[in-house]
C-alpha cells in the first residue's frame, strides 16, 4: 500500500498542469486527450544526432532489450524519423496527463459522493 502511495504521490508532484476539483471537468479533460491519442504516424522511441566525422548521416540512439543501441540514418530518412520521434514525445506527454487526470479523479470520488448525498 506504501507503493502505491508514494507512487500516486510522485505522479502528482510532477504535475504541470492545472488539474481541476470537479470530477465532470477531470471527465471531460480526459475526454479530450484520449480523443488525441491516436497517433499520426509511428512513434519511436528514441533521439537523433548529427554524425561525426562529415559524412552527413545522423546517428539514432535507442534502448533495445536494456543495451543502447546506434543506427545509421541517411539524409533523407531525417524529417521521418523526427516525426516520428517528436510523435512518441506527444503521446507520452498525453498519456502523462491522463494518468494525472484520471488519479486526481479516484481521489475525489468519495468527496464528490459526500457532496451529492448519494454512497459511494
Amino acid at each position: 500500500m506504501i507503493k502505491w502511495t508514494k507512487y500516486i504521490y510522485l505522479v502528482l508532484k510532477e504535475s504541470n498542469m492545472n488539474t481541476p476539483k470537479h470530477p465532470t471537468l477531470i471527465k471531460r479533460m480526459i475526454d479530450a486527450r484520449l480523443k488525441k491519442l491516436t497517433p499520426v504516424c509511428p512513434p519511436l522511441a528514441a533521439s537523433l544526432v548529427a554524425q561525426s566525422g562529415g559524412r552527413g548521416g545522423y546517428q539514432l540512439t535507442l534502448k533495445q532489450n536494456g543495451k543502447t543501441r546506434t543506427v545509421y540514418v541517411p539524409k533523407d530518412l531525417k524529417e521521418e524519423v523526427t516525426a516520428s520521434i517528436r510523435e512518441h514525445r506527444r503521446l507520452k506527454t498525453l498519456l502523462q496527463e491522463i494518468t494525472q487526470l484520471q488519479l486526481a479523479r479516484i481521489q475525489t470520488h468519495v468527496a464528490d459522493k459526500r457532496r451529492r448525498g448519494t454512497r459511494a
